[in-house]
């Protein structure tokens, strides 16, 4: 059962977010967290994470404009370890509210509410053709960076960020997506330390239950994000924008309700 779920999961979500550009950690942290404590769920999302990101890397990377994913990409690398740093040392805060709903309580610290409600109003904006038809110059693009590879560190929540930049880049829906996912690989690697630490702070052993999961969740991934790939013709820009948008409206929400983060 446990594995059916994971795999099932981890196919959709690599499937869909492909287009988007993010939202695979929020989707599959939830399916790991059924079955695993939460820092063993955490470090092994994020180890599907980076698997999945150089995976879809070999099959996209010819197609990403990489002047884009430079000028992006690298100053994102030393703007994602200063959040994960930040993050170490703000450890857990309390929540500001609670509510609970069928004996489970939930509730959103500080960072989570005002990372979602800018989620959803960059959400909002996306919406909004004369938002769509904003240019933002090519020489904010390290600026961009920094932002995404910021959060990405300081909340996981780099890729909705990524998106918004992107998305004025005047790239088409396909070197868009390709473009992002190159980006992605660099903030992730960038946190690779932060992954050992993870696992090694868990427990997690390799050749037990804990790497069986991660391994079925891996390979499922593959098979989504390579499945998707073969329909990147048909994707449009602006299927790209609503899905976007989609996604970070309900990432939003639940961070701002403390559901997740």
């Amino acid at each position: 059962m446990d594995i059916a779920l994971i795999a099932i999961v981890a196919a959709l979500a690599s499937a869909l977010t492909l287009y988007s550009g993010f939202g695979l950690e929020t989707i599959l942290l939830p399916a790991f967290a059924l079955f695993f404590p939460a820092p063993v769920a955490v470090a092994a999302t994020g180890v599907v994470h980076l698997l999945n990101n150089l995976f879809k890397g070999t099959l996209l990377g010819k197609r990403a404009d990489w002047p884009v994913v430079l000028r992006f990409g690298l100053p994102a690398i030393p703007a994602a370890i200063a959040g994960a740093w930040l993050l170490a040392l703000l450890g857990d805060t309390a929540r500001l509210f609670e509510w609970t709903t069928q004996g489970r309580t939930f509730g959103p610290t500080g960072a989570g509410l005002a990372i979602g409600l800018l989620m959803i109003l960059f959400a909002g904006l996306e919406l909004q053709r004369w938002f769509q038809q904003l240019k933002a110059p090519a020489r904010l693009m390290p600026v961009g960076g920094v932002i995404t590879g910021f959060f990405g560190g300081l909340t996981a929540q780099q890729g909705a960020f990524r998106s918004i930049f992107l998305l004025r880049s005047g790239l088409t829906a396909e070197r868009f997506i390709a473009t992002g996912v190159m980006i992605a690989i660099l903030v992730d690697l960038s946190r690779l330390a932060t992954y050992a630490a993870s696992f090694t702070a868990a427990g997690l052993e390799p050749a037990g239950r804990e790497g069986l999961l991660v391994t079925v969740a891996t390979l499922s991934a593959f098979a989504g994000a390579y499945v998707a790939t073969r329909h990147l013709e048909k994707v449009t820009i602006g299927t790209v924008r609503y899905s976007v948008a989609g996604l970070m409206l309900v990432i939003g929400a639940a961070l701002a309700l403390g559901v997740i983060g």
